[in-house]
């Protein structure tokens, strides 16, 4: 009989075992990173957006550091409507957002006159009155004397605290390009969190 000796095999030591557990568990954290922002990511740029509000425009139905969630993808297949409260990037300087009311529609002519908004469009050639009790404050008033015909693609946009709000009485109507989303949920603070 061969007395040579046979190999021994020794149990991995302690430090081999946790160096290999360390790396198992490294993989798996990277691995649900990695499929955390393939997922996230899409979403998040082209579904739905966070938007804090800042500042009173939109008093009393947004306040200030309320936090918001924007629907990115639903005016890719619907045209934006009357009433609408939506995010956009300010012409004058995309880098900034606002958030206001949608007012007028495209093709429409939009007359201010005696604190009143009223609608001039093929359904209404004599002019309506536009009727915001809904979400404007009681004895609440649009200061101005003016009238913009909407071109193609243009939407008028106020803010709901008509005194102290810089809308398209001021920088104009806004294009469908500068239109980030419409507000979908208000999801802060807690106590005034609301479906739109």
């Amino acid at each position: 009989m061969n007395n040579e000796s046979m190999p021994s095999f020794e149990p991995a030591s302690k430090n081999e075992e946790t160096e290999e557990s360390f790396k198992q568990f490294a993989f798996e954290t990277l691995k649900i990173v990695i499929i955390s922002l393939i997922i996230i990511l899409p979403v998040r740029y082209y579904l739905i957006q966070p938007f804090y509000v800042k500042g009173q425009s939109m008093e009393p139905n947004f306040h200030d550091n309320e936090y918001l969630i924007i629907n990115e993808i639903g005016y890719r297949f619907n045209e934006p409507e009357r009433g609408d409260i939506i995010v956009f990037k300010y012409p004058k300087n995309p880098s900034e957002y606002y958030i206001k009311r949608i007012i007028g529609l495209p093709g429409e002519t939009i007359k201010i006159q005696d604190n009143q908004v009223i609608i001039y469009n093929p359904e209404f050639p004599g002019g309506k009155v536009l009727d915001e009790s809904g979400y404007l404050a009681s004895g609440a008033e649009t200061a101005g004397n003016l009238s913009v015909t909407l071109r193609e693609g243009e939407y008028y946009v106020l803010g709901d605290n008509r005194a102290s709000s810089k809308d398209s009485r001021y920088f104009g109507p806004v294009d469908k390009k500068y239109i980030i989303g419409r507000t979908w949920i208000r999801g802060w603070p807690f106590d005034k969190i609301k479906v739109f």
